[in-house]
């Protein structure tokens, strides 16, 4: 394994996808005990997406979580699929985590729900239950949840909006094989903002395959910059991304 830190980023390279999921999800289980050790439960935040796979598998393989002092989030949802739709966010983290293992609560993002009064609703929740871990991704185009270039916005006043989604975004969902065509992919959808995502202690940020690598390299060599969401992460204090040799073949 690689390790070395972008500014305030620490970047681990592991040799391969699976060794990287393993990994993250090996860390983020030793904070979730540490952090069970000083308190009653903590507040966790998902991101929905293949990217995730490996991780989401290994966290749930592992028994010595208390998943019962846990309350579970997620970062963003479609608008405008029906409730049943499997690409729908919240859909895919029940099938692989939030159904498997027994949470302390888990909190959907309703996009049936008219906008205002749902942003409302979460933002209440957030507040209630701050973040103490987000797990993540980024997006073909820098994106950080649903905050693509043009959308995103490091100071935003507001914890959850909804959003339109760029091309790239949209057309990165027909790649990981969700939807069959762009046509098919939602031109809107609910994310948390920027601030919400990092105001999280802990933010382990975990990013496979060879589709991510231009990504990955703008995020941790470009300017620090809303053009390319992802490079917020570099401004934080206790964040970590997680890489494998096909994400990370765009920095040698």
């Amino acid at each position: 394994m690689k390790t070395f830190t972008v500014d305030k980023l620490t970047v681990k390279i592991e040799k391969s996808r699976t060794a990287m999921g393993a990994l993250a999800a090996a860390e983020i289980s030793a904070r979730i005990r540490a952090l069970l050790s000083e308190r009653e439960y903590i507040n966790m935040i998902f991101a929905a997406a293949p990217s995730q796979n490996e991780v989401l598998a290994s966290l749930v393989a592992d028994k010595s979580i208390d998943w019962t002092r846990v309350n579970a989030f997620h970062m963003d949802e479609y608008i405008g699929l029906p409730k049943e739709a499997p690409q729908r966010f919240g859909n895919f983290l029940s099938e692989h985590i939030f159904s498997l293992v027994p949470f302390r609560s888990v909190n959907y993002i309703d996009s049936s729900n008219e906008a205002e009064a749902e942003c409302r609703r979460y933002t209440a929740l957030l507040e209630k239950y701050p973040t103490d871990i987000v797990v993540m991704g980024i997006g073909e185009n820098g994106h950080i949840a649903f905050n693509d270039p043009g959308v995103a916005d490091f100071n935003d006043p507001v914890a959850i909006k909804p959003a339109k989604l760029d091309d790239v975004c949209r057309m990165q969902q027909v790649h990981d094989g969700c939807f069959s065509s762009i046509n098919e992919v939602p031109t809107h959808a609910f994310t948390l903002t920027c601030p919400t995502l990092v105001k999280a202690t802990y933010k382990f940020c975990i990013v496979p395959a060879p589709t991510k690598a231009a990504a990955v390299a703008a995020m941790l060599r470009g300017p620090i910059t809303d053009a390319c969401p992802a490079t917020l992460l570099r401004t934080v204090e206790g964040a970590t991304l997680y890489l494998e040799p096909d994400s990370a073949s765009s920095l040698v």
